[in-house]
Parts: structure tokens; C-alpha cells; sequence
């Protein structure tokens, strides 16, 4: 066996196993994605997972084109729920009142450490999230 080969089989092997894993990445997220949608009836999400046991390449690449941006849309609606429950969380534990945190940024202002702008965006911040609780 010449050196070459050698070589081509072992970049051939790297890039198996990069598109295995690809393809589990992907298989994985769409399982996640058949757990996660809330409008998808079970029967539909239970029809989705046999096609993705019996053909899996291409039940996967017609799942990515048909649902793909919904995906993306229920992952990051995913993130903003736990993004706010843990601010929630994290406000709730702090005990810091939207009041509170006012009157600190106006110390800030009438210190000198923050102008007026930035006054005025760290006020506005706290009253949305405070708008969220």
C-alpha cells in the first residue's frame, strides 16, 4: 500500500465520520424539534419519528426543508422562556425592585458615572422588564 493511499483512506474515514455526526446533530435536533412543537398533532410527531427510523436520510433532509424555519423559530422561542424565567428567577432571589434599581441608576447619573442617555436607557431597560414580570 503506497503512502497515498494511506492518506485518501484516512481523509476519507475524517470525513465519514464528520458527516455521521452531522447527521446525528441533525437527527437529534429534529427529534427535539418533534417534542417541542405544541401544534404538531402526537399521531403527525408519532408518523415524523417511524420515517425517521426506516428512512432516515431522507425523511431528515424533507423534515429540514418543510420545518426548517419553524425550528428555528420554536428554538429561539425556547431561549427567550428560559432566557426570562431565569432573570425571573435571579430577581426574584436578588430581591432588587424596579424602584430600587432606578433610584440606583439616578445615583449613578447624579454621581457622574453615567450621562443622561445612558440614564435613560437603563430606566427604560428595567421598566420593560419589569413590565414582563
Amino acid at each position: 500500500m503506497s503512502f497515498w493511499s494511506t492518506i485518501w483512506d484516512t481523509i476519507w474515514w475524517f470525513i465519514t465520520i464528520f458527516v455521521f455526526i452531522a447527521y446525528l446533530m441533525a437527527l437529534f435536533s429534529i427529534i427535539g424539534d418533534l417534542f417541542r412543537d405544541r401544534k404538531l398533532n402526537g399521531w403527525f410527531k408519532a408518523i415524523w419519528f417511524v420515517f425517521l427510523i426506516f428512512v432516515p436520510f431522507l425523511t431528515a433532509l424533507i423534515y429540514l426543508i418543510a420545518r426548517g424555519s419553524g425550528m428555528a423559530e420554536r428554538s429561539a422561542a425556547v431561549q427567550r422562556d428560559a432566557e426570562q424565567a431565569a432573570t425571573t428567577y435571579i430577581r426574584s432571589v436578588a430581591g432588587v425592585s424596579p424602584t430600587a434599581e432606578i433610584a440606583q441608576a439616578r445615583q449613578l447619573l447624579d454621581s457622574g458615572s453615567i450621562n443622561q442617555g445612558e440614564y435613560d436607557a437603563l430606566k427604560a431597560r428595567i421598566l420593560g422588564d419589569s413590565a414582563v414580570r
